[in-house]
């Protein structure tokens, strides 16, 4: 499918500003708060899945900076379709883990699938609408 779409750029900024502050509030609260985040992980159905990649708190603490980071550089349009798919690659164990044993019709399973579209779209498009293209000086 070779069609194109025009896009309202104000929907792709207020697209842009929700999707990071998720990430960014995510990455703070691994970073502030590890020992909640591996205690979720450790109640979890499958937590065997995220034990197989190596020690909990180790892979809070990176998940944590990569969010923070892909969160920030997401909000202000730089390699928009780099990061997302950085935080894709970490948002799927996060869903797999937390989520999916929980049941199909779990509301946090949903936000997450709505997530990995929300970066499938900047993946996809890697549109460079940012606040700066925004400002009319």
């Amino acid at each position: 499918m070779n069609k194109s779409l025009q896009v309202s750029s104000l929907s792709v900024l207020i697209l842009r500003l929700c999707l990071s502050g998720i990430f960014v509030s995510a990455g703070i609260s691994h970073l502030l708060k590890p020992e909640v985040v591996i205690q979720r992980i450790l109640d979890a159905s499958y937590n065997s899945f995220a034990l197989f990649f190596g020690h909990l708190h180790l892979l809070v603490i990176l998940s944590g900076v990569l969010m923070l980071i892909g969160g920030i550089v997401l909000l202000f349009g730089w390699a928009s379709r780099w990061f997302s798919l950085m935080l894709l690659i970490i948002l799927i164990p996060i869903t797999i883990t937390i989520q999916m044993g929980n049941g199909f019709f779990y509301g946090p399973l949903w936000k997450n699938i709505a997530l990995i579209g929300a970066l499938l779209f900047f993946i996809q498009n890697n549109p460079k609408i940012t606040v700066f293209t925004q400002i009319k000086l």
